[in-house]
């Protein structure tokens, strides 16, 4: 009795230490900021002098270091390019301080950290199939037309294809295009590239960071069942007026940025804008300088206009104001013209509460993108989105731990209308609403070794999706997970899965070739009642969401402070996607109810498989780069009544990249870049036949009428085209007058071998059209 009255005892006396030890610790948070401009340092270590307790910065700069002992500690903030920062802190038991640090720009190139910010994130979070981008990494590729741009970047990211030079679209490992997501600033983006392929509507001097998620994504994310491209763009000067022009062959553009209200004290409050504009006349300038591809000129032009406020408090806490217009058109001449634009306008905050240690993020925005296309004369044919979204985020640290949660809403209303080549009209209007919730827990378990740079073994991630489509009615329950486990300081492994599904779909058909038009629909209801499974079974088609599962697993290896290896093998479930239905012979009317509705309905169901893997090397070291990828990746579809591979189904995929500064203050800068890719499935053409078009009148004279011609297909999609191959050259020239001016000259060759890649064959005109050939380029640009 007295020995159990003893340890009772001495449990509740521990109890009462390890309550007494919780409760003597504070938190430290706050945000890293750049001196020179006020923007903020991302994805850098904060540490406790002395210790391994510490945070990296998030991309708003933010940090947040729980469970800190009570005393005085010191801050340590080191990051590349930037003096180190150490700044002593009082903390008292549960106390939370906010702190605001300034880094002023080494005058020296620093060497590289042994342990840096993106490494101990490697270590403490998942980070399943994403890749960050920052404007830095961008300009390590050939500058195309005179200026980086995140559209050429994309090409060489794992798991990522585009179909070419012209009209451009983007392949996520096995997903459309309808099936990724594109979010600026939170605000979502329906057509993120121009027609020309070699540019996005987001130019690289106004991002700060880009997440590129291509499998696996978290709770945090959804409406879409392939990808997420999340970018984050910057805020305007906060300390001085200044801005950047350039002019190239392909286009000009103007950047100023300053600040409103500059700090009155320092970690005052403040209020800064961006305005950025960007015109290609490249339909007028290739008529003088390209006039060896098309003495017309080359067909496309696009502007892109952007403006951004920041007010910014002393707390860290801010609010953004944002809008834009971009604008795109291509003009085939006698054959077909394509525009579109897009508009729309937001607000997104970041919000610090004082005495909780939960940070709020939130944003609401509208916009509006509208397709049109006339081909010959028939009548245009025309789409439209009309969307709003706004979402509410919270996130709360505990230690190594992070939880996660957030509420978002959004609203959408498409107009469709289609004319075939007899004059007849298809339309469709539809207004679709969508909430959802989501949670998310990272636990960090497990005791690392005594010597390891890492603090837990383990990594967990739970997350669930609860995404209610309110037009519909339909619930749809999501689960997913990630999980790493940290072998070693420089071995990783890690896997994801989860369950995604989405409300949208193309105006096109998946098996298409060529296809500018790239309209939009809510899922439609008009779909067959069953679909049949690839066994033969069939299953009942419940609601015309489309649907997909994503599984994930890969290895990362630090082979050295330099050279990492990343990599991952994939697959993704598409269990129900929706696609429009070229095999549709009846009307769906009454007369035709026997008939089946694979046969008579205008949408078809249709399951497939997209799995492969991704080699990634990364070799980094004072001024030089070097980045390779290999992707092998296999994709199919099953309609009910056949097997096929996409059109994007490119099983290799190769892309080498090399940079290298040199000269004083780096002044010179050459880079290279190589894309191999094995041929894309096409249909071939077994022979043409004389069809005669009634036109509904059954006293057609077929003797006498003119026939039109018409084309005999071969199984589809069972032929391959050549492969394509492009090198890619560019060379940069900077001219440093003072701290804040200078002058860039960039010079680059498109396609320097000049290989003949296969845009498409015209089956009618036995003519093949070609990508961009030999393409050289040059734009001068002057910071100030």
């Amino acid at each position: 009795m007295t020995r159990t009255i003893l340890k009772s005892g001495l449990v509740a006396v521990f109890t009462l230490l390890a309550s007494w030890a919780m409760a003597q610790t504070g938190t430290i948070r706050g945000f890293v900021y750049d001196q020179s401009n006020g923007e903020p340092v991302i994805f850098t270590n904060v540490v406790l002098k002395g210790t391994t307790i510490g945070a990296a910065t998030d991309v708003n700069g933010y940090f947040s270091i729980t469970k800190v002992p009570s005393g005085t500690q010191t801050l340590t903030v080191s990051a590349l390019g930037f003096e180190t920062l150490e700044k002593p802190v009082s903390v008292k038991a549960n106390q939370i301080i906010t702190e605001k640090l300034y880094l002023v720009k080494a005058a020296t190139q620093l060497p590289t950290f042994e342990v840096t910010g993106e490494k101990q994130e490697m270590q403490s979070q998942v980070r399943m199939s994403v890749t960050k981008l920052t404007p830095k990494q961008i300009k390590r590729l050939p500058a195309v037309g005179g200026e980086a741009d995140l559209a050429q970047y994309l090409q060489v990211v794992p798991g990522v294809i585009f179909t070419g030079d012209q009209g451009g679209q983007l392949y996520v490992r096995g997903g459309s295009p309808i099936m990724n997501k594109v979010m600026m600033d939170g605000m979502v983006i329906y057509n993120p590239f121009h027609s020309i392929g070699l540019f996005s509507v987001l130019d690289n001097d106004i991002i700060r960071n880009a997440d590129v998620y291509t499998a696996g994504f978290n709770a945090e994310y959804g409406g879409r069942i392939s990808s997420v491209m999340d970018v984050t763009t910057r805020d305007g000067n906060k300390t001085r007026l200044g801005g950047r022009v350039s002019a190239s062959t392909f286009a000009a553009k103007a950047m100023l940025e300053g600040p409103l209200k500059k700090e009155q004290v320092p970690g005052g409050g403040s209020s800064s804008f961006l305005l950025n504009f960007r015109h290609s006349y490249l339909d007028q300038s290739s008529k003088v300088f390209y006039d060896y591809v098309d003495s017309t000129g080359l067909p496309f032009k696009f502007t892109d206009a952007y403006g951004k406020l920041s007010f910014n408090g002393a707390n860290g806490s801010k609010f953004n104001l944002f809008g834009f217009n971009f604008t795109d058109g291509v003009s085939y001449k006698g054959v077909s013209d394509l525009s579109w634009n897009n508009f729309g306008a937001g607000t997104n905050f970041v919000l610090v509460p004082s005495g909780s240690a939960v940070l709020i993020d939130g944003v609401f925005s509208y916009s509006s993108y509208k397709l049109e296309l006339i081909e010959g004369a028939l009548d245009p044919r025309t789409s439209q989105i009309n969307s709003f979204n706004g979402g509410l985020n919270f996130k709360y640290f505990m230690g190594d731990n992070e939880a996660r949660y957030g509420v978002e809403v959004l609203g959408f209303r498409t107009d469709f209308s289609f004319f075939n080549s007899l004059g007849r009209q298809y339309q469709q209007t539809q207004n679709t609403s969508e909430i959802a919730g989501y949670f998310n827990y990272r636990i960090n378990v497990g005791k690392a070794p005594a010597n390891a740079r890492y603090s837990k073994r383990f990594v967990i991630d739970p997350g669930l999706r609860l995404h209610y489509y309110a037009s519909l009615s339909v619930p749809n329950i999501e689960p997913r997970f990630g999980f790493k486990w940290n072998i070693s300081d420089n071995l990783r492994f890690k896997l994801a899965a989860g369950r995604y599904s989405q409300n949208l779909v193309a105006a096109n058909n998946d098996r298409d070739v060529v296809n500018l038009f790239y309209g939009f629909l809510a899922s439609p209801e008009d779909l067959p009642r069953t679909m049949t499974l690839r066994d033969g079974s069939t299953r009942e088609v419940k609601d015309p969401l489309q649907r997909a599962n994503h599984y994930v697993a890969g290895i990362e290896h630090d082979l050295s402070r330099e050279f990492t290896v990343n990599f991952e093998v994939y697959l993704k479930d598409f269990r129900q996607v929706t696609n429009l239905n070229r095999n549709k012979y009846f009307n769906d009317t009454p007369e035709f109810a026997d008939k089946p509705d694979q046969l008579k309905k205008d949408y078809i169901v249709e399951t497939g498989y997209a799995y492969g893997a991704d080699l990634q090397l990364k070799y980094e070291k004072d001024q030089l780069y070097l980045w390779g990828v290999y992707s092998y990746t296999y994709v199919d579809r099953f309609d009910g009544v056949q097997e096929y591979n996409p059109i994007w189904d490119r099983r290799h995929n190769l892309n080498l990249v090399a940079s290298y500064s040199f000269g004083k203050f780096d002044a010179w800068k050459v880079n290279a870049r190589w894309n191999y890719g094995s041929g894309f499935p096409f249909t071939q053409t077994q022979g043409f036949y004389g069809s005669v078009p009634f036109n509904g009148d059954i006293n057609t004279n077929y003797a006498t009428s003119n026939a039109d011609l018409s084309i005999i297909f071969a199984d589809l999609n069972k032929g391959r085209l050549p492969a394509y191959s492009r090198v890619d050259l560019g060379l940069t020239k900077t001219w440093r007058f003072d701290e804040h001016r200078s002058l860039e000259l960039d010079l680059s060759v498109t396609n320097a071998l000049d290989r003949q890649n296969i845009f498409y064959f015209d089956r009618v005109r036995f003519d093949r059209v070609n990508q961009l050939p030999l393409l050289p380029s040059a734009g001068i640009s002057y910071r100030f």
